[in-house]
């Protein structure tokens, strides 16, 4: 019984391998489609026997029962499945695109920047007599920051001014002995001058005592290093520093390869990390590009009265370049070429596919903003990856809206008739 088994095993191996060998075909390479390619049981046939009649008669060699004859070309391939010139139009789904004038906008990251810090000198040496501001208080341009002792910069004026009513004396007096021809006229030139010069002494004491008065030459805030009373001031050191809060200034930096989009006088949108909001204009653009980073500074002025921004703050900037014919596109509609450039396939008159590349300026949940198509198209927005250029299609109308999403797109497909 062993040795009975043995033999049936073999026996169905055997039937198997010249099942194989009659069903299988050879492929020799090099010779063109089908020209190397004949049945394997030839091999053993050279000129038909018992196996080749066997195989002929029983037709599971012939090309009908294969599901592809290995000779034909894909053309004709498509042509025997259905799938060739002469099938049916593939059917594919459209929606009209119009382009419409949007925004084209360019975001920037940077932070607020006090427009100048500014520190109020001393133009004179004294010593601190009192300190009329504190640190974090605004000024306005002319405030009291610092009075100097004065010391004998009075006592200079009051003698200054002495001097200028005498000489004003003598020169009123020369000029009635002129009238009177009691004096010669050129006499009143010595009372005239020194009448010039005792003027010139009291301006000089007068400005050298107002400078025992340190005012603020900007409108700003008061920051650190402020004097104390008592200091000892050289002509040359600080009184207070000002902060100037207004305007406030965004800095960022843009990109090079941006750079061109930057201009003079663009608006943008200014969002700080807290919360804050303001309109501004751009005000400097750097002529030359930071050799580290490879990107040009640029400031925004922010109008700041309120003084409710602050310096250093981290901050958000959206500048407005202008506006461009821009189409709103379903991400899904993107697509690959076979050279693997970015765009999409409309259906053009005739019913036919065309291709066209896309450039993406903005990215939103409610789609792509691209540029660079007509100002209307097809856009095949269902079936977009089974038809190629040039091929003809059924295409539908498609009512979902840009931007819906895959549950509303369903529902609304499954909500259309049935064709």
């Amino acid at each position: 019984m062993r040795a009975i088994y043995s033999y049936g095993i073999a026996l169905v191996i055997v039937l198997v391998l010249a099942v194989w060998l009659a069903t299988g075909t050879l492929v020799t390479g090099g010779k063109g489609p089908g020209a190397g390619e004949k049945p394997v049981v030839s091999l053993i046939e050279k000129n038909g026997g018992p196996l080749t009649n066997a195989v002929d008669k029983s037709g599971i060699n012939s090309k009908a029962s294969s599901e592809a004859d290995p000779a034909q070309t894909i053309a004709e391939r498509n042509d025997a499945t259905g799938n060739g010139a002469a099938a049916a139009p593939r059917s594919v789904r459209i929606k009209v695109i119009t382009a419409q004038l949007m925004p084209i906008e360019v975001p920037l990251r940077g932070r607020t920047q006090a427009k100048s810090s500014v520190p109020v000198l001393s133009q004179t040496t004294g010593t601190v007599q009192s300190v009329s501001v504190i640190k974090g208080q605004s000024v306005k341009a002319g405030d009291l920051l610092c009075t100097l002792d004065q010391g004998a910069r009075k006592l200079a004026v009051d003698q200054a001014q002495a001097a200028v009513d005498q000489a004003q004396k003598a020169f009123d007096s020369n000029q009635a002995l002129v009238s009177k021809g009691l004096a010669a006229q050129n006499t009143s030139l010595a009372a005239q001058s020194a009448l010039a010069g005792a003027k010139t002494q009291l301006e000089s004491a007068q400005l050298e005592l107002s400078r025992t008065e340190i005012k603020a030459s900007i409108d700003g805030v008061v920051e650190a290093p402020l004097a104390n009373i008592g200091n000892m001031l050289a002509a040359g050191q600080p009184c207070a520093t000002i902060v100037q809060l207004d305007p406030m200034l965004f800095v960022a930096a843009v990109p090079e390869a941006k750079i061109g989009y930057a201009k003079l006088g663009l608006p943008a949108v200014i969002t700080t990390v807290t919360g804050q909001k303001a309109d501004g204009k751009v005000t400097y653009i750097a002529p030359t590009a930071d050799d580290a980073t490879r990107s040009f500074p640029v400031e925004i002025s922010i109008p700041n009265a309120d003084g409710k921004f602050l310096d250093g703050i981290t901050a958000d900037a959206i500048v407005n370049v202008g506006t461009a014919p821009v189409m709103v596109l379903p991400q899904s509609a993107l697509t690959l070429d076979d050279a693997g450039v970015l765009g999409i396939r409309t259906v053009e008159a005739g019913s036919k596919v065309a291709f066209h590349a896309v450039t993406i300026v903005k990215d939103t949940r409610d789609g792509v903003w691209v540029v660079g198509l007509a100002p209307k198209l097809n856009l095949i927005t269902v079936g977009q990856e089974f038809v190629q250029p040039g091929q003809i299609v059924d295409a539908k109308t498609d009512d979902t809206p840009i931007g819906a999403t895959a549950d509303q797109a369903a529902s609304s497909a499954s909500s259309e008739p049935q064709s």
